[in-house]
């Protein structure tokens, strides 16, 4: 990125509470699987469904709230989601301290946390938007991708410590602590927001919560990334269980040493971010999206071959360190181009139903390698989703978008 590039006061304020509620997420990492053992007790299936049930019913639940928040004023939807999100998170260590603490209160809050960020994340990209010009953004984005992968290197060592030395309570709080003080940073923001059209619309109708997924599959451009982006990121993250019974059972690996494996490599991340925007520059978006989204499908295939000891170590490191590089240069410019390409009266039905097919598809294949993990063993089952991996690239957009879409009014309905 150009040295000094200045995005102005309100984007510096989107900036900070997006750092600090991420560094609040990541410092609060596993407290609700530490909590559900070490407090209640729970058995492997409760865990499970803790973070699997908890996240899927959240991301059903905010597909309402990307069409209610599309006709709202962005950055009122995001305070209001960070206060929802600190006043969730409350609730866990006030029943801790009265005793009342139970595994349906977890789940309930874990419902509402993943509905709430998941509205979070649609309307920010929303309102960042309106925020700037079309030709910061690429900017914007590669800043924001720079300050997600500083907080996962930073965040969970200093969670694990706090857990450590206080519990995973405390966790809690400094993550809800960090909602507030996002809430508070974007209400310091200022500025005046005019509020979007409303549809002619009495009332919104079951049909209209497809608008995103309409929308995206209407495009020659979103389409293939929208295939490409589910797919690639349901199939890394399908094999971090099965990777840590690789390391942690079969290999013989310690805790610390699997930690180190993941937290370390993300420093590539960040090296990528701040590498996307001269490479848009030299390369034109086109070309540094379709290469860095080819490249990050190379590297996931080795994570089927780590044997024991330092060169085990060693291999897992360098396949991250490739993989974490490559999206961190894809990250920005893809977040980018699908702003550009989604007309403004539409970015936040898109990005909720990019957020929850996401999800959703992600939950289906970690369920299903999990499976395969079972039948064929690890190793296997890995390679396998490395090796599925390698097509995704042919999902990519095959040619570079003449210019951004044309904004299409709603449709009005009887």
């Amino acid at each position: 990125m150009r040295s000094g590039h200045r995005l102005g006061r309100r984007f510096g304020w989107l900036w900070a509470a997006y750092g600090t509620s991420a560094l609040g997420t990541w410092l609060a990492f596993g407290a609700f699987p530490l909590l559900a053992i070490q407090v209640l007790h729970a058995g492997p299936a409760e865990v499970a469904a803790l973070s699997s049930v908890g996240a899927a019913v959240g991301a059903v639940a905010a597909v309402p709230l990307g069409s209610w928040t599309e006709f709202r004023r962005k950055r009122t939807v995001l305070i209001a989601m960070d206060l929802v999100r600190f006043a969730a998170l409350l609730t866990i260590p006030a029943a801790f301290a009265l005793g009342v603490l139970t595994f349906v209160q977890l789940l309930l809050v874990s419902v509402v946390v993943a509905a709430s960020d998941i509205t979070f994340r649609a309307a920010s990209g929303a309102y960042l938007k309106t925020l700037l010009p079309a030709e910061d953004l690429l900017v914007a984005n590669a800043r924001l991708e720079s300050t997600a992968w500083t907080t996962t290197i930073v965040g969970p060592p200093l969670g694990g410590a706090a857990i450590g030395l206080l519990g995973p309570v405390a966790t809690v709080v400094a993550d809800a602590v960090s909602h507030l003080l996002s809430a508070l940073g974007l209400g310091a923001a200022g500025g005046h927001e005019p509020r979007p059209d409303r549809r002619k619309t009495a009332r919104m109708r079951a049909g209209d919560l497809l608008d995103g997924w309409r929308y995206i599959l209407a495009d020659a451009t979103l389409r293939p990334l929208f295939c490409n982006t589910v797919l690639f990121n349901g199939l890394v993250m399908a094999t971090q269980p099965l990777l840590a019974v690789l390391m942690l059972d079969r290999l013989g690996f310690t805790p610390w040493q699997y930690g180190l494996a993941f937290a370390a490599p993300s420093v590539a991340g960040l090296v990528g971010s701040r590498l996307a925007r001269p490479l848009v520059t030299r390369f034109g978006p086109y070309r540094v999206l379709v290469v860095a989204g080819a490249l990050r499908a190379v590297w996931p295939v080795g994570l089927a071959f780590p044997g024991p000891g330092t060169a085990g170590l060693l291999l897992v490191i360098g396949v991250e360190l490739g993989l974490i590089f490559c999206c961190g240069v894809f990250n920005p410019v893809y977040a980018t181009h699908r702003l550009a390409r989604t007309a403004t009266d539409r970015v936040t039905r898109t990005l909720t139903a990019w957020a929850v097919t996401t999800r959703a598809s992600t939950a289906l294949l970690t369920a299903t390698w999990g499976v395969l993990g079972a039948l064929l063993g690890p190793r296997t089952a890995i390679a396998l989703a490395g090796v599925l991996l390698l097509v995704t690239p042919l999902l990519l957009p095959r040619r570079a978008a003449t210019s951004p879409r044309e904004p299409q009014p709603t449709p009005s309905r009887a």
